[in-house]
């Protein structure tokens, strides 16, 4: 059914009631006798369908519009009202009350203004009666006063993120290419799962899409949101996907860590961050969770004994049978077709092990010159003899992982060697390494004969002895037994 405020349908309708006579004009002085018998016909409503008759002053009146004007069908729309826009059921006092309470209260509800500004207008008594509920409504859409929810958190971060967002426009975006961008977010799942330990915990969802295509390079369900987390599943997506150019993701701890930092760093990955408080700008990801949470979720519901690994075998079976594979409305294709035939900027991952030690953070920490350890974590690790000269190292190694730590030549980055912890059990069998010469120290030891004196002693010798001055003071007088 047509629309009643569509303009053309109407312009249309009355053309088709006069076209006849433009088209073939009734002789002289029987144009009266035309337009009667117009009026006297039945028309089909351009809206309704029903029956309706036009009197013949209207027909003439679109008669006369239609000949005059160059495009008839244009002449025939109808005229908007002279007053339209304006408000006059709005008093200046109302308009002026309420544009001070909205901005007061951005984040109330039409309703709750609107109840606000009755009770306003009882305690005045020069004014006129207040419009109605719509009336307020309909003003308040004509300003773009929309709802604007104030920040969870009141910091000054929040408060710019919300200022931003009411004076700069929002705008959908797409990389060009596969792999120039991938989000990577966390979510809060809808459903609890028992653990081993007999423990109800609510897991979180961690995936990695990319941008171009939609396509889900990798997602796990995990027990918390830690960077270690963070590198497991992000090494699993680069080993499936290869390398992207880059990653946006939000502001959280485990995306703020340093061995996540290092890690896109060393695989030259550009973090790109969103804004403080502005998720709006991964909405790719927010989407993509309401199509989890709408399918894959409620398909789960009457699921009663379901653990972390069951949810992750249904959850990749879904995403690998049903997402992949069903047509996206924005793209018009599936993810995994667009996928397959755009161009893409990635590049190969390297090995497992690469991988494993990109993700790592660099610390500088303190030598102990008595037994030549360093404090790493709450551990000591033993530093080699040849590097006993350092009074600090240089160490690289992930917080979740002290089996693999290593010292690194701060210039270069380079790997030096792998560093262990302290074992005292095996230092306390008695026996000892040679001491290994430091890696400074590559110059021969040089003989001393003991026969000549320091250079600066024997110049002092030479200074005073040309002075001609005897050496001031009295040796003990030698003794016969000494003789």
């Amino acid at each position: 059914m047509a629309q009643a405020n569509d303009p053309d349908r109407w312009a249309q309708w009355r053309f088709a009631i006069i076209g006849p006579l433009l088209a073939a004009p009734p002789p002289q002085g029987q144009l009266r006798a035309a337009l009667q018998a117009l009026a006297d016909k039945t028309w089909s409503h351009p809206i309704d369908g029903t029956a309706v008759q036009v009197s013949f002053a209207t027909i003439e009146r679109w008669f006369y519009q239609a000949r005059k004007a160059d495009q008839p069908v244009i002449a025939l729309r109808r005229r908007p009202r002279g007053d339209h826009g304006c408000r006059r059921a709005l008093s200046a006092a109302v308009i002026q009350a309420l544009t001070a309470q909205y901005q007061r209260h951005p984040g109330w509800t039409v309703q709750l203004h609107y109840d606000n500004l009755v009770a306003w207008h009882q305690a005045q008594t020069d004014l006129p009666p207040l419009a109605s509920y719509s009336t307020i409504r309909r003003f308040m859409q004509a300003r773009g006063w929309q709802r604007q929810r104030p920040p969870k958190r009141q910091t000054p971060g929040a408060q710019q993120a919300a200022h931003r967002l009411q004076q700069c426009e929002v705008r959908s975006y797409e990389v060009d290419y596969i792999h120039g961008l991938w989000h990577a977010d966390f979510h809060h799942g809808s459903r609890r799962v028992l653990t081993a330990s007999g423990a109800w915990i609510t897991p979180l969802l961690l995936c990695f899409m990319d941008d171009h295509s939609r396509v889900i390079c990798h997602l796990q369900w995990y027990a918390h949101e830690t960077t270690e987390v963070l590198v497991h599943g992000l090494s699993q997506a680069l080993q499936k996907h290869g390398l992207p150019r880059a990653l946006m993701t939000d502001n959280g701890a485990a995306m703020q860590a340093g061995e996540f930092h290092a890690g896109l760093s060393a695989l030259s990955i550009l973090h790109e961050p969103t804004l403080p408080y502005s998720p709006y700008q991964n909405a790719k990801q927010e989407t993509f969770w309401a199509t989890l949470e709408g399918r894959l979720m409620a398909m789960l519901e009457g699921v009663t004994d379901l653990t972390l690994a069951r949810l992750n075998d249904v959850t990749q079976a879904w995403v690998e049978q049903e997402y992949h594979q069903r047509r996206h409305a924005e793209l018009d294709a599936t993810p995994r077709h667009r996928y397959l035939n755009a161009k893409g900027v990635g590049r190969t991952c390297p090995a497992a092990n690469a991988l494993r030690q990109a993700f790592r953070c660099t610390v500088v920490r303190k030598q102990r010159r008595s037994d030549g350890t360093c404090a790493l974590a709450g551990k000591r690790l033993e530093i080699p003899n040849r590097y006993r000269h350092l009074a600090q190292v240089s160490v690289r190694y992930a917080r979740w992982d002290l089996s693999a730590v290593d010292l690194i030549d701060p210039r270069t980055g380079q790997v030096l060697c792998p560093l262990y912890p302290l074992d005292k059990t095996a230092n306390a069998d008695g026996r000892r390494r040679v001491v290994e010469p430091a890696a400074a120290d590559t110059t021969p030891p040089v003989a001393t004969t003991g026969e000549s004196l320091p250079p600066l002693l024997a110049q002092y010798l030479r200074d005073y002895a040309a002075t001609g001055c005897p050496p001031a003071y009295l040796p003990l007088p030698a003794k016969e037994t000494d003789a």
